[in-house]
């Protein structure tokens, strides 16, 4: 998260929007939220209801959840997903970014197509 956190402009310069979702209470994901001082969205989800929607996989030895990581277009296509086998197992923003240029550049060439 904090890579993120430190990369964000990419992202917004890239027209894109970033949700995290956490396992815990409200309350307790709002206070390491706002201590962090995380820039996008964040959503607490105690009783893993989106985590289930996405199969997100939680693994007890491991710590918990493993690792998602979604890229959705404009269009609502998932463009990318990734479940981590670890929680170190994700994708860097380096590889997220280069997608998102990809994507972008297809969607402008449909535009003005």
């Amino acid at each position: 998260m904090a890579q993120l956190r430190h990369d964000y402009q990419e992202f917004v310069r890239r027209d894109t929007e970033i949700i995290a979702v956490g396992p815990e209470s409200p309350e307790a994901f709002a206070d390491w939220w706002h201590k962090h001082e995380m820039p996008f969205t964040g959503i607490a989800d105690p009783q893993h209801v989106i985590a289930k929607l996405f199969g997100q996989k939680v693994k007890l030895l491991k710590l918990g959840r493993m690792p998602a990581q979604f890229v959705i277009d404009r269009d609502g296509r998932m463009r990318n997903l990734h479940y981590g086998e670890s929680m170190a197992d994700i994708i860097t923003d380096e590889e997220v970014l280069a997608l998102l240029d990809e994507i972008n550049k297809e969607q402008a060439k449909s535009k003005a197509a």
